[in-house]
């Protein structure tokens, strides 16, 4: 059995069959690259062809010693009926055998914070994480997309999970499907009517409440923000934005969490969402908050960032902004559309902070100066609100 180590996790490679005259031996060799910091234990059972209870209950015991389920992926389907007739998907982290596939030479026609998306035919895209530790995070944008769709949101829902190299990808059947940031750049000329369309479809997203499932809430999520923002935001501000928050009432409309225009599929002249990862339920605010991160708070001390992350300059980035606000809250007065830009622009400041501080996205060299740019917005947005709801 081959074994590897990756940082405080232990991947296991077991081939042929575990019985109760090997079952010993496999537990032995496991906890010999044991140590106090391992944390995580994954069974790769691709070249597994056979588990006997004794193998299932070395797992159970290992499982019970890590403290959370212990994974067990590539299971192929004799495999995992026995898992299931006994009892232990319930236990362990069971996860079934996935195809393989290739993208070499595929067209690109998307790409975000966490993979890269190809046609990979005329029927059909998958998008491909960068990372093979984000198969949770393909399974919840799964669960989620369904939960949208049953809600009568125009979602793509993938019917498939791949291995694509070392990652996973998620696919999709969407016929002539095109990214609607890349049709925006490629058709100058339709900016107006684009963007018409684009925001009907966040209205669309914001009318609508979920009727099933349980997904969190997106004021919860940046309660969390704030608190592990705590050596950055200073005592007074983090108490003032922790306040606001938990006042926003509990509300039961759709918030996508990242509807920038790369996660909008155009199929056939109807726009289609996809990246249901950070579906939420809150107030509309949490959407536009993060269209204002996109659009605008990233380009400001950093001008090049839009084009590199969205082929768009800043100033059509704004232009993009402009409008979002202009159709969203069309029939406002110029004060009421204000007010709200203050309120989105508090949220964004939380969320542009986490993802700067948090997560990295920025040059190092331009971090303290990221930061404290937001903390002066907040300084001066906070003031003028009294609630962070629209």
């Amino acid at each position: 059995m081959r074994i590897e180590k990756n940082g405080q996790t232990i991947i296991a490679y077991p081939e042929g069959r575990i019985t109760s005259d090997n079952a010993k031996d496999v537990e032995q060799e496991l906890r010999a690259h044991m140590e106090d910091t391992t944390k995580e234990i994954i069974v790769d059972a691709e070249n597994l062809q056979y588990i006997s209870s004794a193998g299932l209950r070395v797992l159970l015991v290992l499982s019970k010693e890590m403290g959370h389920p212990l994974i067990v992926q590539g299971v192929n389907a004799e495999i995992y009926e026995i898992f299931e007739m006994t009892g232990f998907t319930e236990i362990l982290d069971v996860r079934k055998k996935v195809r393989k596939i290739n993208v070499e030479g595929c067209e690109v026609i998307g790409q975000g914070a966490f993979g890269t998306v190809y046609r990979i035919d005329d029927e059909n895209i998958v998008k491909v994480y960068d990372s093979p530790d984000l198969l949770p995070l393909i399974e919840t944008e799964q669960k989620r997309a369904k939960q949208a769709f049953i809600s009568g949101l125009p979602t793509a829902i993938s019917y498939d999970i791949v291995r694509v190299g070392n990652s996973y990808g998620s696919v999709f059947e969407l016929l002539k499907a095109h990214n609607l940031n890349d049709v925006f750049i490629q058709s100058p000329e339709r900016a107006d009517e684009l963007l018409h369309q684009y925001v009907q479809l966040i209205h669309q997203v914001h009318s609508a409440k979920a009727l099933s499932g349980d997904l969190p809430n997106a004021g919860d999520i940046f309660l969390t923000y704030v608190q592990e923002l705590k050596e950055v935001i200073p005592e007074e501000i983090r108490k003032q934005l922790t306040t606001l928050l938990e006042q926003m009432p509990e509300e039961k409309h759709m918030v996508h969490g990242d509807m920038q225009m790369k996660n909008v599929m155009m199929n056939d002249g109807e726009l289609i969402l996809i990246d249901m990862e950070t579906l939420s339920l809150g107030n509309p605010v949490f959407d536009l908050q993060a269209l204002y991160v996109t659009y605008v708070a990233y380009g400001e001390d950093e001008p090049e960032n839009p084009m590199e992350f969205l082929g768009i300059p800043r100033d059509r980035c704004l232009y993009i902004w402009e409008h979002i606000i202009e159709y969203y809250f069309e029939g406002y007065s110029p004060e009421q559309i204000e007010q709200m830009e203050n309120i989105i622009r508090v949220l964004g400041s939380i969320r542009f902070l986490d993802r700067v501080v948090t997560h990295g996205l920025t040059k190092p060299e331009l971090k303290e100066t990221r930061i404290n740019r937001t903390l002066e917005h907040l300084r001066e947005l906070l003031p003028k609100v009294d609630t962070l709801c629209i």
